[in-house]
């Protein structure tokens, strides 16, 4: 029965997974590549390049196909459950019952956090770069997808590095490269009718909700957060504009709460995205976890109505022998936008010090080095810059 297993270990990343989306891919290979070997290295590549271009948490989306192909349509809900409400729930339960973080150790606890996304991403990057670009081509080819994706910047980066990996695979990889002959394809693909019907649904409720919103408080509240996730490339940080327009400029949450939720969901593990159950208990709409639970379904909704639904044609492109080359170029330069998230935002953004430099060296030697399981890494970084912070450094 593979039900128990799918939510036991989207429940564990859903518990450890600090970092971000792009942290959160490195968790996913760790977990379902590397150590329960669920997927391919293959099939991961291939799953994340759809993911990556299409709109939507690309992390959920990815985690909620892994779900999809161990144990079907059961699966990949509980695989959403599993990965998504631990932090739901904890940032619901500051936001209603008033549970205020205090002391001097909080922010050190949080750039501890974020130094435990460098070390993370960089194993993630450096694994696919030895299984995916064994051959000169392909290495060159990563390189191009990172410089693409760190010049142009967001999500018209990483969709640039991923279309021009395709066509230089698709035009001068001839031969199967080790990797893209294994199965990608999952083990539950919906039929074309049920992709259709996916697609239709996702877009009808986008065009006509706002009009049926339009005298129903409850619904607008639905719209705004099923709109943001329908419309936002890049990753969760990306949607903060659009969440900051449909709930502090009506006044339905007030500036200052949009901030220390904002701050909380980057100190909780499992995918940014869940700030909108923040959102929904503080919105005067309909305050309480009934809020929560509508913003979290309805930001989340899209995306995976959306991956699921071309998932049909998707697999029937890749089916062909010249998507070897293809597939070949895409998965190099997936790993090169990998490379470019890791350097902005992660490691712009997380080390900014001396001290913090210090803890991400010692981070790495555990992890890449040492091979310590990612548990120890998480405790061992946020305990190092508190012990930073506490002496002066």
């Amino acid at each position: 029965m593979p039900y128990l297993d799918i939510l036991r270990a989207f429940l564990r990343l859903g518990l450890t997974s600090f970092g971000g989306p792009v942290a959160h891919i490195g968790y996913f290979r760790d977990e379902f590549v590397t150590r329960r070997q669920w997927v391919s290295d293959a099939q991961f590549t291939s799953w994340l390049a759809i993911c990556q271009a299409l709109p939507g948490p690309a992390s959920s989306q990815l985690g909620f196909l892994i779900g999809l192909h161990r144990g079907g349509w059961v699966g990949a809900v509980l695989a959403w459950a599993g990965f998504t409400l631990p932090s739901a729930i904890a940032l619901v339960l500051v936001a209603i019952y008033g549970l205020q973080l205090s002391g001097q150790w909080v922010d050190p606890v949080i750039d501890g956090l974020k130094l435990v996304a460098v070390v993370v991403v960089a194993q993630a990057v450096l694994g696919m770069f030895k299984s995916l670009c064994r051959h000169t081509l392909t290495r060159v080819l990563s390189v191009v997808g990172f410089a693409v994706a760190l010049g142009l910047g967001g999500w018209s980066g990483q969709i640039g590095a991923i279309l021009i990996g395709a066509m230089i695979g698709f035009l001068m990889i001839k031969h199967q490269v080790p990797g893209t002959g294994q199965a990608i394809r999952l083990n539950h693909v919906p039929s074309v009718r049920l992709g259709t019907a996916l697609l239709i649904v996702m877009a009808s409720v986008l065009l006509i909700l706002p009009g049926l919103a339009a005298t129903e408080s409850g619904l607008q509240m639905f719209d705004a957060f099923y709109r943001a996730g329908a419309l936002v490339f890049g990753g969760g940080h990306v949607v903060l504009p659009l969440l900051e327009s449909a709930t502090v400029s009506p006044g339905l949450v007030s500036s200052d709460a949009f901030l220390t939720g904002y701050s909380l969901a980057q100190a909780v593990p499992g995918p940014l995205f869940t700030f909108a159950a923040w959102l929904g208990a503080l919105d005067t709409t309909m305050p309480g976890w009934g809020g929560a639970l509508l913003a979290l379904v309805a930001i989340f909704l899209p995306g995976l109505l959306l991956v699921t639904g071309v998932l049909p044609w998707w697999h029937t492109i890749v089916s062909k022998p010249w998507a070897f080359g293809l597939l070949a170029g895409v998965n190099a330069t997936v790993v090169g936008v990998l490379a470019a998230a890791w350097v902005d935002p992660i490691v712009t953004t997380s080390v900014t010090s001396i001290s913090s430099g210090l803890v991400a060296t010692v981070g790495a030697a555990l992890l890449l080095w040492r091979k310590y399981h990612v548990l120890v890494v998480v405790v061992s970084l946020p305990l190092l810059m508190v012990l930073f912070d506490w002496i002066g450094l």
